[in-house]
């Protein structure tokens, strides 16, 4: 399996296990912690073979790796979503790679998010009035995670329109439907549709005790001036609002890669610095 390599398609010939790590790292320390002991403590972590980095080239990228089963993987997950770990079907991984440190954890603290100008115009162009300018309000919706043929067409047309080079471009449906229901956490998809119906976004997510963490997303690239990989987060922070949920966790920040770059224009940014969140500095 391919973990979190600029993709999530199933191959059995990369970031192979090289031999079992130490224990769990304890979760970052955070405004909301679990009452619970850590139940890293019973799992087995494996570090990967180095392989070719697919966000900065001419550098190798190694991973620490756990699987997620059983009845306890949803809380589990929420502890090491805390300290840094993102998911790829039914396994949690974080970088672990000897002489980089380029893949930043993030987060959105939603508490502190307030709007720029930026992110003002594309909540007004995709949650304004019905029946405004390009094409109307979106209309979001959280749903089970299931695959439909209608969402992995749309899948398809914007990785080929935006990442035709990459391993996901040669997705099949029975490959799209394992990254959407192969799953041991508590995985939702969002779905955003015009006023017609027309399916504009998806965004897959896994929900967390202390938020949400948004896996992927694509989008209907011919709705250029939506901005919708955009409106994709700015929905989730507003989905946490609602639920009183304090974190939309967006996975690694790369300077160096303009794939991952785009993290740092979110407001109320935090990051993920030895072991403590703390507020986003680009430096």
């Amino acid at each position: 399996m391919e973990i979190g390599s600029g993709g999530t398609r199933s191959r059995a010939t990369r970031s192979r296990p090289e031999a079992p790590s130490a224990p769990a790292p304890a979760p970052a320390s955070t405004s909301r912690q679990s009452a619970s002991p850590s139940l890293g403590a019973f799992q087995q972590f494996f570090a990967t073979a180095s392989v070719p980095c697919p966000y900065v080239p001419g550098r190798a990228e190694r991973k620490l790796v756990v699987e997620l089963t059983g009845r306890t993987a949803p809380v589990f997950f929420d502890e090491l979503s805390r300290a840094g770990f993102r998911r790829s079907h039914h396994f949690a991984y974080r970088p672990a790679c000897r002489s980089c440190a380029a893949c930043v954890p993030v987060r959105i603290a939603v508490e502190r998010f307030v709007h720029t100008r930026s992110t003002r115009r594309v909540r007004n162009l995709n949650a304004g009035a019905p029946n405004g300018r390009n094409g109307g309000a979106l209309v979001g919706r959280l749903l089970a995670p299931c695959a439909t043929v209608e969402q992995f067409e749309l899948f398809a047309a914007y990785q080929r329109s935006r990442h035709r080079d990459s391993d996901m471009a040669a997705m099949s449906y029975d490959d799209y439907r394992g990254m959407v229901e192969d799953s041991a956490v508590r995985t939702a998809i969002v779905e955003l549709r015009t006023p017609e119906g027309a399916l504009a976004a998806v965004s897959l997510i896994d929900r967390l005790d202390d938020g949400i963490s948004a896996v992927y997303s694509f989008y209907d690239p011919t709705h250029h001036r939506r901005s919708l990989g955009t409106w994709c987060i700015l929905w989730l922070v507003e989905e946490c609002r609602r639920a009183g949920l304090a974190y939309v966790y967006l996975g690694y920040w790369i300077a160096e890669s303009p794939k991952m770059a785009y993290k740092a224009r979110f407001p109320a940014l935090e990051r993920l610095a030895d072991g403590s969140w703390i507020p986003f500095v680009r430096g």
